[in-house]
């Protein structure tokens, strides 16, 4: 069976292309290889995006902050599909992607941002965790092979 590479692209890569990630790795179809960037990388991962990523069982020694340049070297995996997840990142001029991967952008809000206690934020975190494995649901049961950018941003009109 072949796996799919979805590279999830936020700007500081420390919550919710974090999730990405790990959601896509941990998919119980088996087809997709979750990666995650940021165009100014934090220097740690949110201890939230990272207690739900383990809880999925995504390997803690994976959870790393890390800039899109690494994806565009010549040895980095090549990538299917690229999705970004803040809109601050899909606002921004992105790095060649080799290989014309199919590209969508499924916004959510920043948990990481609310002003509120620590059971709430938790609670928003999982409101993006969920989100993102609905949308990832929703690609798995399509045409992968055939996909395009435009098909691909109709998953988030389906969510």
């Amino acid at each position: 069976m072949k796996t799919y590479n979805i590279l999830f692209l936020c700007t500081h890569n420390s919550a919710r292309s974090i999730l990405g990630e790990a959601i896509a790795s941990t998919h119980p179809s088996g087809l997709f290889v979750g990666y995650s960037a940021g165009s100014t990388p934090g220097s740690t991962v949110n201890p939230f995006a990272r207690e739900i990523a383990i809880e999925l069982g995504y390997a803690e020694n994976k959870l790393r902050s890390k800039s899109w340049d690494e994806y565009g070297l010549p040895n980095a995996p090549k990538m299917d599909f690229i999705v970004t997840v803040c809109d601050n990142a899909a606002g921004e001029q992105c790095p060649y992607w080799p290989g014309n991967p199919a590209t969508a952008h499924w916004g959510f809000p920043d948990p990481s941002q609310l002003q509120v206690n620590d059971d709430d934020k938790r609670q928003a975190f999982r409101d993006v965790m969920m989100g993102l494995k609905h949308r990832i649901d929703i690609l798995s049961n399509m045409p992968l092979k055939k996909l395009d950018s435009m098909r691909l941003s109709e998953v988030h009109k389906k969510a």
